[in-house]
């Protein structure tokens, strides 16, 4: 049975990221990607790339912040930029498309820059309305992806030192219950459904060398419903992307799944 690759990546830029995007592209060949801070807007998304080599693309930008984009190797159906349909939200950060027979959620959750914020409260409201949203719009029975850059470390064994961490921005106990609230909707941790152990990491800040020693953070999710999620083979993060030439700080996440849904 042939296996579905599904990745997803905070690119951050890709058009600055571009050769190097091609080229995880043209070695892997994941079936669907989820990309977040794409950073530019729709009229300069740069399609044909990408279509050469064998993917459609549903996207939603604005100049130089945020950003959306679904890649598939299938056909691409229902896309909707934001949570309601003709609604044009000022932050793009969340886009939905049916394809390989998957409803796929690519999410940008906000930052929240400071506890204590008018952005932080921001983003604590994001999840909220986007555990709503699935509330109200979806059903664990269906097959479905949730993924993207969450900005937040769900558990201790998700940062590099939960003294350094515990009530920051990132590993806040208000984040992280906000975001238990929307596992709990049913969604499977695909990476930890796979790999316990701690201190594996989706993102490293570009400074004080935190890549060399492993100051990260696990903030790149792929989570998946259960009909999905009995079909999950393995999840991996791909450090190895965040070495070389102008690398990202976020590395691609990839689930594989049998591919039996028609």
């Amino acid at each position: 049975m042939s296996a579905l690759r599904l990745a997803t990546w905070n690119v951050n830029g890709i058009r600055a990221r571009m050769e190097r995007f091609l080229a995880w592209l043209d070695h892997h060949h994941p079936e669907i990607v989820c990309l977040q801070e794409t950073k530019v807007e729709d009229s300069l998304f740069p399609l044909e790339p990408l279509a050469q080599r064998g993917y459609q693309v549903a996207f939603s930008g604005q100049k130089g912040f945020n950003g959306v984009a679904i890649l598939s190797t299938a056909p691409i159906h229902q896309p909707l930029a934001g949570f309601e349909p003709g609604v044009d939200e000022p932050e793009k950060r969340i886009l939905s498309a049916t394809t390989h027979n998957i409803r796929v959620i690519s999410a940008y959750i906000p930052n929240g820059q400071a506890v204590g914020s008018d952005k932080f409260a921001f983003k604590l409201a994001w999840l909220a309305r986007l555990t709503d949203w699935l509330g109200q719009h979806h059903t664990p029975a269906e097959p479905l992806a949730l993924c993207g850059d969450f900005n937040v470390a769900p558990a201790p064994e998700d940062v590099y030192s939960v003294e350094a961490m515990e009530g920051e921005v990132g590993f806040h106990p208000q984040e992280r219950k906000a975001l238990e609230r929307l596992r709990n909707w049913g969604f499977v941790d695909q990476f930890r459904a796979f790999h316990p152990e701690p201190h594996l990491f989706s993102w490293w800040d570009y400074r004080a060398g935190s890549f060399q020693k492993n100051k990260g953070l696990r903030i790149d999710h792929i989570w998946t419903s259960p009909p999905l999620a009995a079909l999950a083979t393995g999840c991996d993060i791909q450090r190895q992307e965040r070495e070389g030439e102008k690398p990202s700080d976020h590395v691609p996440v990839v689930a594989v799944f049998e591919n039996s849904l028609g």
